[in-house]
C-alpha cells in the first residue's frame, strides 16, 4: 500500500475515476509473462451466428498474448513508471477485470469467470472496497475504489450466479453489495468513490456511474434499497439533457443540487443510456440520435451542451456502446452497425504486434477500455 492521499490528491482524484466511465482514444485509421488465465479459449454459450466469431477471436488473441500480465489486462500495451496521477503503462484497473467478469458471464464460459474472479479478487479486494487500480512495478494498491466498477464486479458476480448455478457467486455478491452500500452510499444517495483511508468519500456523482440494473440486486432492506434506486434514478433521468440533444449531463454535485459538465463526453452519456436501457427506461429520441450518428459514421468523442462537436475523434469504445445499446433495446441493426463501425478500426495488418486489436499502429498505443469494450460487445 503507498502513502496515504493528502485532502488535495482526494480531490483530484474525484475527476480522474471519471476515466473509468470515458477512458477512450483518438482511433486510427483501419490500416511480458501472461496469467494462466489466459489459456482459456471463449466459448460463448450463445452466438449471433458467424458474423463476429473470427474478429472476437483475433482480439481475445492479442488481449491475451499482448495486453494482459500476470496481474491481468494493462492499462496500455507500452510502458510506463507508472507514477502519474492516472493509470497508464502496464499498471492494472479494477474496471478491466469487471468487463473480462461480464464477458465471461455472456459467453457462459464458467471457467473463465472463475479465474477473472479469483485474480481480480487477489489483485483489487481491499476493506472498503476493491481498488481501482494497482501497479506492479510500484506494488500499490490505491486505496481508492470507483463505484462504477464495483457495481459492474457485483452484477458479474450476481450474473455467474444466475447463469452458472452458482449460489456461492450470489452469496459473494450479496457480501460485497453490502459492503458497497455501506461505504458508498449515504442517506439513500450513491457517491463515486470511498478511500480507504480517511474513510470518506467525494462530494458528487457522476452519473454514467449510476448502474441501476445492479442497485436493484443489493442484498439490503427493501426500504433502503427503494429509497436509492429512487435517488439515483432520479438523479440519472433529470440530467437528460433535451431532445435536441439526447444526452446526458456528466455529474450531479449533492452540495449545491446542480448539474455540472465541462463538456459532454460521448463515452460517458452512453453509458448512462446504456443503464437506463437495461430497464427500458432510454428515452426513443436517444436512440433515434445514436441511429443517425452511427449511420453516418459521426458519433464523436466529445460535444457542447447543445450537441455541437468538440472534436472529431471517433473511438473503438464509442461504437462498441453504440452496438451494446443497440441489443438491449432488440434493435438488431443498430447492433451490427455499431459492431461495423467499430471494426472499421481494427488492427488486420498480421504482421504488426496490434494484429486483432484496437490500437494506434503509428505509436504502439492500445487501450484496456478500448479492446476490453470491443470484446464485450462482440459477445453481446
Amino acid at each position: 500500500m503507498g502513502k496515504p492521499f493528502s485532502s488535495v490528491t482526494v480531490v483530484v482524484l474525484s475527476l480522474l475515476l471519471l476515466t473509468s466511465c470515458g477512458n477512450f482514444e483518438a482511433a486510427p485509421e483501419p490500416s511480458s509473462p501472461t496469467a494462466d488465465i489466459t489459456a482459456v479459449s471463449p466459448t460463448p454459450a450463445s452466438d449471433r451466428g458467424t458474423l463476429n466469431r473470427k474478429e472476437r477471436q483475433e482480439l481475445y488473441a492479442f488481449i491475451n498474448k499482448q495486453l494482459t500480465g500476470p496481474y491481468g489486462v494493462y492499462t496500455n500495451l507500452l510502458e510506463t513508471d507508472e507514477s502519474g496521477e492516472a493509470a497508464s503503462g502496464h499498471e492494472i484497473l479494477s474496471e478491466s477485470a469487471s468487463l473480462l467478469m461480464r464477458t465471461a458471464v455472456l459467453e457462459g464460459s464458467k471457467e473463465q469467470f472463475a479465474a477473472r474472479w479469483t485474480l481480480a479478487k487477489q489483485t483489487f479486494d481491499m476493506e472498503g472496497g476493491f481498488s481501482y487500480r494497482y501497479s506492479p512495478k510500484l506494488q500499490k494498491q490505491y486505496p481508492v475504489n470507483a463505484a462504477v466498477d464495483d457495481l459492474r464486479l457485483i452484477g458479474a458476480l450476481y450474473g455467474a450466479g444466475q447463469a452458472f448455478k452458482e449460489p456461492g457467486y450470489t452469496a459473494e455478491a450479496d457480501k460485497y453489495g453490502k459492503r458497497f452500500y455501506d461505504n458508498n452510499v449515504k442517506s439513500g444517495y450513491m457517491y463515486d468513490f470511498y478511500d480507504n483511508v480517511y474513510k470518506t468519500t467525494n462530494k458528487f456523482v457522476t452519473l454514467c456511474y449510476i448502474d441501476l440494473s445492479v442497485l436493484r440486486n443489493l442484498a439490503i432492506p427493501i426500504e433502503k434499497r427503494n429509497l436509492l434506486l429512487h435517488n439515483m434514478g432520479g438523479i440519472l433521468e433529470e440530467g437528460y439533457l433535451s431532445d435536441a440533444f439526447p444526452f446526458y449531463e456528466t455529474r450531479f454535485d449533492y452540495d449545491t443540487g446542480t448539474y455540472g459538465s465541462e463538456g459532454i463526453n460521448t463515452v460517458e452519456s452512453l453509458l448512462s443510456i446504456l443503464h437506463l436501457a437495461e430497464l427500458n427506461r432510454q428515452k426513443p429520441a436517444s436512440i433515434s440520435y445514436i441511429k443517425e450518428q452511427v449511420a453516418a459514421g459521426t458519433l464523436y468523442g466529445q460535444y457542447t451542451r447543445d450537441g455541437k462537436p468538440l472534436n472529431d475523434i471517433r473511438s473503438t469504445a464509442i461504437y462498441a456502446l453504440a452496438a451494446m445499446i443497440g441489443a438491449e433495446v432488440g434493435d438488431g441493426a443498430l447492433y451490427q452497425a455499431g459492431i461495423e463501425r467499430m471494426n472499421e478500426f481494427r488492427v488486420t495488418d498480421a504482421g504488426s504486434p496490434l494484429y486483432g486489436g484496437f490500437g494506434d499502429t503509428g505509436t504502439g498505443q492500445a487501450y484496456s477500455f478500448d479492446n476490453l469494450m470491443a470484446l464485450l460487445a462482440y459477445s453481446y
